[in-house]
């Protein structure tokens, strides 16, 4: 936010609006979201309870798909380990299913090694994929107990990378680490996630690296690069053999930043933070399992929560002025 004193002075940009030309549907699809109608396949009914086990050790009593099914509602609806079996038993009760109900306690521990259905892939062509992250809250003293009780604890956290698929709008791959860990370090077990080819990847001044550009080109070698930051300097090969990065930044010199991010598709980047915006929104600003392994899971499970509500509609949004 700039200064006061530099607002007169300052280049002034009307925002610009945009129009929705698929309300009906799109108003149609929220609401849909919120739907409470549940249906148990038959297929769903043979495969609640887990197969016999070949290997030694325990026999566990509920397949993977049991536990994501109860992972699935616990992140929709916002509830407690013990909330969301008691959710279950009531829907199964209501179906006149009789199926067991995993208890909290099995939930907790088969969230930390279950096996999540791999997520459909895109068959549209080579992806173009916005990179970005944000923070994740852990358990800890909130805001109220440290100004009522003055405590020094700091609430920890975690951060959350992602890619998003431009055309789809979909969360094609995430990694959850540690707050200290770069974003530029991120990129590479991103694509890695990513069977599909990669057109272009594109990130903020954060994903202006050396490493990036290496990570990239190593698993796609035709794929763009899309993340000069804004003091931004030309290689010492600039004049010779100018890289993809000395071009965006001679661009950028030659027809200014504006006009550079409309050509380049860098303004595309916004869907990724929408997407973040919308994480916290739907899903919450923390993470809720204390282990890293059940960390894990609870974020593919936001993932495929988040990509599920798009498939039942998306909006069609065109810019007016």
């Amino acid at each position: 936010m700039p200064h006061k004193a530099n607002a007169a002075r300052r280049h002034h940009i009307a925002r610009p609006k945009h129009k929705v030309t698929n309300w009906a549907e799109y108003d149609a699809a929220l609401r849909q979201r919120g739907s409470l109608t549940v249906w148990v396949s038959e297929e769903a009914i043979a495969g609640w309870k887990a197969a016999p086990r070949t290997t030694p050790g325990g026999q566990p009593n509920y397949s993977d798909l049991a536990i994501t099914t109860a992972l699935l509602l616990r992140a929709v609806f916002r509830l407690a380990l013990r909330q969301t079996e008691g959710l279950i038993g009531s829907v199964l009760q209501l179906l006149g299913l009789e199926l067991p109900v995993p208890d909290h306690s099995t939930i907790a521990r088969r969230a930390r090694t279950v096996t999540l259905p791999s997520p459909p892939r895109s068959s549209g062509g080579p992806l173009h994929l916005l990179v970005d992250s944000t923070g994740l809250k852990l358990c800890g003293p909130g805001e109220w107990l440290i100004e009522k009780h003055g405590t020094k604890k700091r609430r920890s956290w975690r951060a959350l990378h992602i890619g998003l698929d431009v055309g789809s709008g979909r969360v094609v791959a995430a990694t959850l680490t540690d707050r200290g860990v770069d974003d530029a370090s991120q990129v590479g077990p991103l694509l890695d996630q990513v069977s599909e080819p990669v057109a272009s990847v594109t990130g903020d001044g954060a994903y202006d690296r050396s490493g990036v550009y290496a990570a990239v080109h190593e698993r796609h070698p035709r794929a763009a690069v899309v993340t000069p930051r804004v003091d931004a300097v030309l290689s010492a090969t600039a004049e010779t053999a100018p890289t993809q990065r000395d071009r965006h930044i001679q661009t950028i010199a030659e027809k200014g930043r504006l006009a550079w991010q409309r050509s380049s598709g860098y303004n595309k980047r916004a869907g990724v933070e929408s997407q973040m915006a919308r994480w916290k929104g739907v899903l919450g600003e923390a993470l809720r399992f204390h282990s890293d392994q059940a960390q894990a899971t609870e974020v593919a499970i936001g993932v495929a929560v988040l990509n599920r509500m798009l498939d039942l509609g998306r909006p069609n949004s065109v810019r007016v002025i």
